[in-house]
Formats: structure tokens, sequence, C-alpha cells
């Protein structure tokens, strides 16, 4: 059985509607969604960069691409231990050039001035001559 008094009326749809695309066309959605896109777009220029440049040095270094050769056995089990080794480096060569792009990034953005209002002992005072304006 339905019980009618929880079935929205037609003007709660609407506000709910009306709601709904308050949400979605706030402007922080849409900043959300091109962030993701460059990110998506930047993900592609890591892995070129990872792929093209840091794995050959690490291949010349060490005589292969990347580790996930570096394998050891348990029983019958594998254990590719390279695989994490090599996720981890692209991980940490993610963030390094992250870092250096957040660091860019605030040294080119202008400081914003904080806007300082009275400190606690101001109000106080402020507070205290007015009361004894009042009492006067």
């Amino acid at each position: 059985m339905v019980d009618w008094r929880t079935v929205p009326t037609r003007t709660e749809e609407r506000s709910m509607f009306k709601e709904f695309k308050e949400f979605a066309f706030k402007g922080n959605l849409i900043e959300i969604a091109v962030g993701l896109v460059l990110a998506l777009a930047f993900v592609a220029v890591v892995t070129a960069l990872v792929d093209g440049v840091i794995m050959p040095i690490v291949a010349a270094i060490f005589g292969k691409p990347n580790f996930d050769d570096i394998t050891f056995t348990i029983g019958d089990g594998v254990v590719r231990i390279g695989t994490f080794i090599t996720a981890l480096v692209n991980f940490l060569i993610i963030a390094w050039v992250l870092f250096l792009i957040v660091k860019a990034a605030n040294r080119l953005m202008p400081k914003k001035e904080e806007e300082t209002g009275p400190t606690e002992i101001e109000l106080l005072t402020e507070i205290r001559d007015s009361l004894r304006t009042r009492n006067v």
C-alpha cells in the first residue's frame, strides 16, 4: 500500500529539480569537471615522460626498461614484486611532477591579502568602552 504522505507533490518535484539544477551548474562543479579533464590529459603527458624518457634511462642503468621481470616464487606461486616496483616508480615520478607544477602555480598566483578583523583584545576594549559610555 502506498503512503501518500511520502509521495512528492508537483511543487516539491519542481523544488527538487531546481535544487538539482543549482547543484549541477554551480561554478565549483564545473571547475572540478575541467580539472578532471585536464588531469586525464596530464596522464598521457606523464605516461609519455615515464615510458619515453625515464624508463629508457632505467634500462641503460639496469639493463631492462622496467622492473616487471623481478619475481620470486613461493611454492607454486609467483610473486611479481617488479610490477609493484614499476608502479611505485611511476607514482613517485607523477607525484614529483605534480609537486613542481603546484609549486610553480603558487608562485605565479597573486597572494590574497587576508582580511584581518579586529583582534580579541580590540573587541573586548571596544565592548568595555561602549559599556562605560552607556553607564555614564
